[in-house]
C-alpha cells in the first residue's frame, strides 16, 4: 500500500507570511468541518441504534402480553373475582379530546371490579412507580364517568428480580411470574391489594 505523501508545506515559524498563516488556518476549519460532520454522524447512527432498541422492546411486551393474557383472567379467577370481560393488546385512556394519556397492557372487568395489568419481559421498580401513576390516572378517568368499580393493579413479568418483587408486593400489585408455559401467582400471606 503505497503511502501518501502531502504537498503542503511542513511550518517551522521561519518566514512567516500571510498566505502561510491563511493556509493554516484553512487547514484548521477543514479539520474543525470534518469533526463536526464525524460527530453528526455518530449521533445519527445512535439515535437509529436507539430507535431500534426500542422496536425490540415493544415486540417484547407484545409478544409477553401474548402469552399473559390467555390464562390471566383464570389465576383471578381462582381468587374469587370472577372477571368476564377482558381487553388486551393495550386498552387506551383518553381524555375528553380523544388524546390518549395512559395505556394499560390488561384491563380485567367484572360488576365490581377492575383488575389492570402491566406486562413486562423483566419488571422494573420504574416500571411499578408508572403502574401506580397509570391507575392513578384510570381511577380518575373512571369516576369522570361515574363507575365506582374497585380498581386493583398486577404486573405480570417473565423474569423479577427479588427486589422488583417485593417493590411491587409493597405497593400492593398482585406479581404475577412466567413458570413454563402459565402464569403463577405467590401471594404471601400478610398481602392486601392496593384499591384505587
Amino acid at each position: 500500500m503505497a503511502t501518501a505523501v502531502s504537498e503542503k508545506p511542513i511550518f517551522t515559524g521561519e518566514g512567516l507570511t500571510f498566505e502561510k498563516v491563511w493556509l493554516m488556518f484553512q487547514e484548521i476549519g477543514e479539520k474543525q468541518e470534518e469533526t463536526a460532520r464525524q460527530m453528526k454522524e455518530t449521533d445519527r447512527k445512535m439515535k437509529e441504534t436507539d430507535r431500534r432498541i426500542g422496536e425490540l422492546s415493544n415486540r417484547f411486551g407484545e409478544l409477553a402480553e401474548h402469552l399473559v393474557a390467555p390464562g390471566i383472567a383464570d389465576r383471578f379467577n381462582e381468587l374469587g373475582h370472577n372477571f368476564d370481560g377482558i381487553s388486551s393488546g393495550g386498552y387506551e385512556i383518553r381524555d375528553e379530546n380523544k388524546k390518549t394519556i395512559a395505556q394499560v397492557d390488561i384491563l380485567l372487568e367484572n360488576g365490581d371490579c377492575i383488575m389492570a395489568v402491566e406486562v413486562k419481559s423483566r419488571p422494573r421498580v420504574q416500571d411499578i412507580e408508572h403502574h401506580i401513576k397509570r391507575l392513578e390516572i384510570l381511577r380518575n378517568h373512571r369516576n369522570k364517568k361515574n363507575d365506582k368499580r374497585k380498581i386493583y393493579g398486577a404486573i405480570a413479568g417473565a423474569v423479577y428480580g427479588d427486589i422488583e418483587k417485593q417493590e411491587a408486593i409493597k405497593a400492593g400489585f398482585y406479581v404475577l411470574e412466567q413458570s413454563g408455559d402459565t402464569m403463577k401467582m405467590d401471594i404471601p400471606g400478610d398481602f392486601t391489594p392496593r384499591e384505587w
